[in-house]
């Protein structure tokens, strides 16, 4: 049981480490804030299904999953 704990917590963590590294830099909101945008387009009124709420959604789950395996570990 522990082994395999071990292992899931291990994949959960190459998860996280991927997602959060494709997700795109934030820069870009920034200077969209000095620039002024247009927020009326397709992507905007659709984020729920981009590839970049995707990611952020995965992102959370994992943490969750990873922090709820590493208190059962600790239990163990």
């Amino acid at each position: 049981m522990q082994t395999a704990l071990l292992v899931l917590e291990v994949i959960l963590g190459i998860v996280i480490v991927v997602s959060v590294l494709m997700q795109p830099s934030k820069s870009d909101a920034l200077s969209g804030l000095i620039q002024g945008s247009n927020n009326d387009t397709f992507f905007s009124r659709n984020k729920s299904r981009t590839k970049e709420v995707m990611l952020e959604r995965v992102t959370i789950i994992g943490m969750l999953l990873f922090a709820i395996n590493t208190i059962v570990l600790n239990l163990i």
